[in-house]
C-alpha cells in the first residue's frame, strides 16, 4: 500500500465512524457527518476515541500518526491522517535492551532534602542513565544523573535573574519531557517550589485549558510560568487577580545563561512540592508537601515493596499526578534505579507500548489507574502480545481511582501466558494529602477480596458473605499501612471502630501534609487534631484497609448507607447510556429530613418510547442493586456529568447543576412523605442510641473496673504470696469479663502443660492482654516484665504480689544474665511467661519478638508454647482510654521444644513460635 493513498476512503471512514456511535448510542444515534465533532457532536469521549483510532487501523492496514489522538477533530481530519499513516508493521516482540548499572548504586539514606538526594547520585555515579524517555515504541532521549544537575542549574541560574526567591513557587506547565525535570529541581536549586500543572493536549483547546488553570496560578501566586513553545505565546495573555505572574518562558530560554546559581541550602522542612489535587469532590487544593514528607514516603514505599537499585521502572503516568511524579520518578531517582518512560499519549494512542516497555527493558515496578488495566484488556489484541516476556514485573500497582476486583483477575488471566504472575498485581491506597501511597500489601501476595453481606453493608457492617451470596458486594484490598504510618476508622461521632466497620478513613504519619496553601477552610475540614481525614470511607479486618467509597459520595437513605459506584457502573452497561457518564448522588429534602436518590445519566436519545425503557431500566436495576427506588431519573445530553482532567465523576458538582435546575425540571418525590419522615426519625434515633449504648458501655466497663481492681490490688499487693495472687487475679480477670459482657474465647487447652515447667509467649496489643491471659490460662505463671513497670509506686507492688520478675531490655550482657536467672527459677518448676514483643503500638501488625525468652527455654531446656490473643487491640487500643464491645480468643498452641542450647537454636525457636503466633493472630507482619 502506498502510504499517501489510504487502502479506505472517506466513506468508509464515515462509515466506521457511524458504526462505532451507534454501538454506543443505540436507538436514535446523532447524524454523523465529516465535519461532526467527535466529541461535541458524536459524544466520543478520549477512550472512544481510542477504540474508533483502532477500528480505522485496522480497516486501513496502517498506523495512524502518533498525534492524532490529540488533534484529529472529525471525521474528515481522520481521513487527512491517513494519508501520513504508515503501513501496518508486522507485530513482533521488541529486542531485549539491557539497562546498565542495575543493582549497583546505594540510596542516599542520610538525605534530608530532594536536593540532597540529586546531588548524592550527581557525584557517586554521574554517567548512570536516570531516565530513558521513550516515543512510538523508540527511545528518543536520555538523562544521567550529571546532565540532570547541570540542566537543572542553568535553569536554576535563569529563575535567579528573573527574580525568584526562596520559597517563591515556580508553575511548570509541561508535556512529558526531559525539559520537565531539569526545571523541577532548577526550581529547587533556585529555592524555588515546583507547581507540576496539567498540560494541554490538544491545540484547539488551548486558550480554554489555560484559563481553566489560572486558578492554581492565583492559588500559588507563582511569578514565573514554565511551558513549551506551543503553549508559551498564549500563556503570555493569562493575568491572575494578584498579579503575581511575571514570567512565561520555555526551558530553553531559561537554560540559555549561565549554569552557576547562587547555591540554595533548602532544609527538610521546607515546601519541596505544592500538588494540585484534581477537585474531584471540590475545588482545586495546594496540598503542601516538604522534603521531608517527600523523602519519608518515599523511603517508606520503597521499604514496603522491596525497592532496589535493582529494579527497573516503567511508566506512562503524566508527571503533574503524584503517582507520575512521586512514585515513580522521584521514587526512582532515590533508589536509583532506571525510569523508562512514555508520555500518556503514547500509552492512550497504543495501550500495548505499556507491555512492551516493560518486555524490552525487563521492567520490575509499573503502577496505573484500574483504568488503564481495563483498556489493555479490552485494545490489545492477541497477536500484539506475541513473543512477550512479563515474567520480571513483580509490581503492577493499582490505585488512584476504586480498583475492580473483576479487572485485577482478569488482567492477571489474560497475560498470564506471557509470564505474568498474578502475585503482582498489586492494589495500594493512596492520596496526594500523604504525598503519594499510604498503603500496600507486602510484595507477592497478590490482591485479596472481601466479599461482603449486602444488607449488613448498608448498615456499615462489613460482615463476610456467606458462600454462595450471590448478592455479596466484592472490596479490594488495600494492603497495611506504610512503615511509621496509621490509618483508622472513625464514625459520625468521631470515636474510633473497631474491624469490620465502615467509617471514614483517617491516618497520621510523617508524610502528611500540614495543610493547603492559602485555605485555611479547608485545611480545617482535613486536619482532625493530629490525624487527617481522608474523605474516603473504609474499613479495617485483620490489619488490611479495605475502601468503599468516598464520604461526599454517600448517600443516606431511611437509615441506610447507599454507594452510587456499583450503580452507575451498571446503569453505565444499559444500551442508550454513555459508559462512564452517569452520576448517583443524594440531595438533601428539607420536606421530609431525609435525601432524595437522582441519578443523572447521558444519552443522545430522543425517542419519547426508548428514554421512557431507559427510565424504566434504570429504575429497575436500583431496587435490584440498592434496595431503593430512585426519586428520580435525568435523562441529560452528553457533557452534563461533570469530571476531572483525569475522568473521574464529580458527583457534587454535579449534584449542584442538579439543584440549578440546569439537568431538568426536578420530579415529584415518590415515597410518600410521612414514610420517609418515619426513616429518616428510625436513623436519626438509631444512631443516637448507638453513640449512647457506646459510651454508657465504656463508662459501665471503668466502673467495673475500679471496683473490681481495689479490693484485687490490696488481696494481692497486700499479702504478697504469688500463688494465692494469681487465683485472686484469675478470679477478678474472669468477673470483669462477665460483669461487661467480654466474651473469652479459649481453644488449645490441652497444649498447655498442667504442671510441668514450661514457658508461655504471647503476642501483645494491648493493655487488656495481662488480664485476658491470666484469665484464659488455668494455671499459674510468672510474668517477665520491663524493669521500667518498677518506677509506678502502685503497679510496682501489685507486680511484686504476683512474683513478677523484671528484667533489663536495653543491654546485650543484662539480657543474656536475665536469661540464665530464669532459666534457672524455671528448672526449679516455675512456669514463666513472656511478651516478647516487649511492648505494643497502635498500629496493627505483630513485632520482632526479642530473644530473652527463647535463650531461657534453650539453657533450661524447656518447651514454648505460644499462645494468640486476637480482638484486645479492637476493644482497648493504644492511645485511648474508651473501650469498645467485641469478641476476644485465646489459641494456646503445641509446645515447641528447642534444638540445642546455642544462639541459632534460640533464633531457630523464636522463628517457629512467632511464625504459629502470626498465623493466628489476624494482623500483618510488621517486620516486612
Amino acid at each position: 500500500m502506498h502510504r499517501n493513498r489510504p487502502a479506505i476512503d472517506a466513506t468508509e471512514v464515515l462509515g466506521i465512524v457511524r458504526g462505532l456511535v451507534s454501538e454506543l448510542r443505540p436507538g436514535k444515534p446523532p447524524e454523523a457527518g465529516l465535519d461532526s465533532h467527535l466529541e461535541r457532536d458524536l459524544g466520543l469521549d478520549s477512550l472512544a476515541r481510542v477504540e474508533l483510532l483502532a477500528r480505522i487501523e485496522r480497516a486501513a492496514r496502517a498506523r495512524l500518526p502518533e498525534d492524532t489522538l490529540a488533534t484529529a477533530e472529525t471525521p474528515r481530519q481522520l481521513f487527512a491522517a491517513l494519508r501520513a499513516a504508515r503501513p501496518e508493521a508486522t507485530t513482533s516482540a521488541p529486542e531485549i535492551a539491557v539497562t546498565p548499572d542495575t543493582g549497583r548504586i546505594e540510596a542516599p539514606t542520610g538525605a534530608s532534602t530532594l536536593v540532597e538526594v540529586l546531588l548524592w547520585h550527581a557525584e557517586r555515579s554521574p554517567e548512570h542513565v536516570h531516565i530513558r524517555l521513550l516515543h512510538d515504541d523508540a527511545e528518543v532521549g536520555t538523562l544521567t544523573h550529571h546532565e540532570l544537575l547541570r540542566g537543572a542549574q542553568r535553569v536554576a541560574a535563569g529563575l535567579q535573574q528573573r527574580g525568584i526567591a526562596p520559597g517563591d513557587a515556580v508553575a511548570i506547565m509541561l508535556p512529558t519531557s526531559l525539559e520537565f525535570f531539569t526545571s523541577f529541581f532548577g526550581a529547587l536549586l533556585a529555592g524555588g517550589v515546583p507547581v507540576p500543572m496539567y498540560p494541554p493536549t490538544r491545540p484547539s483547546q488551548l486558550e480554554d485549558h489555560l484559563h481553566r488553570q489560572s486558578g492554581i496560578l492565583e492559588s500559588c501566586r507563582a511569578p514565573v510560568l514554565i511551558t513549551d513553545a506551543q503553549v508559551q505565546p498564549v500563556a503570555r495573555l493569562i493575568s491572575t487577580p494578584s498579579g503575581s505572574l511575571r514570567y512565561t518562558v520555555t526551558a530553553r530560554e531559561l537554560s540559555a545563561g549561565s549554569d552557576s546559581p547562587a547555591a540554595a541550602a533548602p532544609r527538610a522542612e521546607d515546601l519541596a512540592l505544592l500538588q494540585y489535587t484534581s477537585g474531584s469532590t471540590g475545588n482545586p487544593k495546594g496540598v503542601m508537601l516538604t522534603h521531608a514528607n517527600l523523602l519519608a514516603n518515599i523511603r517508606a514505599w520503597s521499604r514496603s515493596v522491596a525497592i532496589t537499585a535493582a529494579d527497573v521502572t516503567v511508566s506512562w503516568l503524566p508527571l503533574y499526578h503524584d503517582m507520575g511524579l512521586i512514585a515513580a520518578w522521584l521514587g526512582s531517582l532515590y533508589n536509583g534505579c532506571p525510569l523508562v518512560l512514555m508520555s500518556p499519549l503514547d500509552f492512550l494512542s497504543r495501550p500495548v507500548r505499556w507491555l512492551r516497555a516493560l518486555h524490552r527493558y525487563r521492567g520490575t515496578l509499573s503502577a496505573a489507574p484500574n483504568f488503564a488495566y481495563e483498556l489493555v484488556l479490552k485494545h490489545v489484541e492477541e497477536r500484539e502480545l506475541a513473543g512477550l516476556d512479563l515474567s520480571h514485573w513483580r509490581i503492577a500497582a493499582n490505585g488512584a481511582e476504586p480498583v475492580n476486583p473483576d479487572t485485577l483477575e482478569h488482567f492477571a488471566e489474560r497475560l498470564a501466558p506471557y509470564g505474568l504472575h498474578r502475585e503482582t498485581m498489586t492494589p495500594a491506597y493512596g492520596l496526594a494529602e500523604n504525598a503519594v501511597g499510604l498503603a500496600v500489601p507486602p510484595p507477592g501476595r497478590g490482591p485479596r477480596i472481601d466479599r461482603v453481606a449486602r444488607e449488613a453493608f448498608s448498615r456499615t457492617e462489613a460482615v463476610r458473605a456467606a458462600t454462595g451470596d450471590a448478592s455479596a458486594i466484592r472490596f479490594v484490598g488495600c494492603g497495611q499501612p506504610l512503615p511509621g504510618h496509621e490509618v483508622r476508622i472513625v464514625g459520625p461521632n468521631g470515636d474510633e471502630l473497631p474491624d469490620r466497620r465502615v467509617g471514614r478513613i483517617e491516618f497520621r504519619g510523617p508524610s502528611a501534609t500540614a495543610g493547603y496553601l492559602r485555605n485555611p477552610e479547608e485545611t480545617r475540614n482535613l486536619l482532625r487534631g493530629d490525624w487527617l481525614d481522608t474523605g474516603d470511607l473504609g474499613y479495617l479486618a485483620e490489619g488490611e484497609l479495605f475502601v468503599t467509597g468516598r464520604v461526599k459520595d454517600m448517600i443516606i437513605r431511611g437509615g441506610r448507607n447507599l454507594y452510587p459506584y456499583e450503580l452507575e457502573d451498571a446503569i453505565g452497561a444499559l444500551p442508550g447510556v454513555r459508559r462512564g457518564c452517569v452520576a448517583v448522588f443524594g440531595v438533601a429534602d428539607p420536606a421530609t429530613a431525609s435525601e432524595r436518590l437522582v441519578a443523572v445519566v447521558e444519552t443522545r436519545s430522543g425517542d419519547d418510547a426508548e428514554r421512557r425503557r431507559l427510565e424504566h431500566a434504570v429504575g429497575n436495576l436500583a431496587v435490584d442493586l440498592l434496595g431503593v427506588p430512585l426519586d428520580e431519573v435525568v435523562l441529560a445530553p452528553p457533557h452534563s456529568v461533570l469530571k476531572t482532567s483525569s475522568g473521574k465523576i464529580r458527583r457534587a458538582a454535579t449534584r449542584e447543576l442538579y439543584q440549578s435546575g440546569v439537568l431538568g425540571r426536578q420530579h415529584s418525590v415518590r415515597m410518600q412523605m410521612l414514610r420517609l419522615a418515619a426513616l429518616a426519625a428510625s436513623r436519626n434515633a438509631t444512631q443516637a442510641l448507638q453513640r449512647t449504648g457506646a459510651t454508657l458501655w465504656a463508662a459501665w466497663a471503668w466502673t467495673a473496673l475500679v471496683l473490681l481492681a481495689i479490693p484485687v490490688w490490696l488481696a494481692v499487693a497486700g499479702l504478697r504470696r504469688p500463688a494465692f495472687g494469681w487465683h485472686i487475679g484469675r478470679g477478678g480477670a474472669h468477673l470483669l469479663a462477665a460483669l461487661i459482657g467480654v466474651r473469652i474465647d479459649v481453644t488449645g487447652l490441652a497444649n498447655l502443660p498442667a504442671s510441668a515447667p514450661c514457658i508461655v509467649v504471647a503476642n501483645h496489643a494491648s493493655y487488656l492482654d495481662g488480664l485476658i491471659a491470666a484469665a484464659a490460662l488455668p494455671r499459674p505463671f510468672v510474668f517477665v516484665a520491663k524493669r521500667e513497670l518498677l518506677d509506678n509506686a502502685i503497679a510496682r507492688r501489685f507486680l511484686q504480689g504476683l512474683g513478677t520478675e523484671f528484667i533489663e531490655r536495653f543491654t546485650v550482657q543484662d539480657s543474656a544474665d536475665a536469661a540464665k536467672r530464669l532459666a534457672e527459677r524455671a528448672r526449679l518448676g516455675a512456669a514463666l511467661f513472656y511478651f516478647p514483643e516487649g511492648t505494643f503500638v497502635r498500629r496493627p501488625g505483630l513485632q520482632e519478638f526479642r530473644l530473652g525468652a527463647f535463650l531461657a527455654a534453650c539453657e533450661a531446656d524447656l518447651p514454648v508454647v505460644p499462645v494468640t490473643i486476637r480482638g484486645t487491640r479492637a476493644v482497648l487500643p493504644d492511645e485511648t482510654w474508651r473501650p469498645r464491645r467485641g469478641p476476644v480468643t485465646v489459641t494456646i498452641g503445641r509446645p515447641i521444644l528447642p534444638r540445642g542450647k546455642d544462639w541459632n537454636a534460640a533464633l531457630a525457636l523464636r522463628d517457629a513460635a512467632r511464625g504459629e503466633i502470626l498465623a493466628h493472630c489476624g494482623e500483618p507482619d510488621a517486620t516486612l
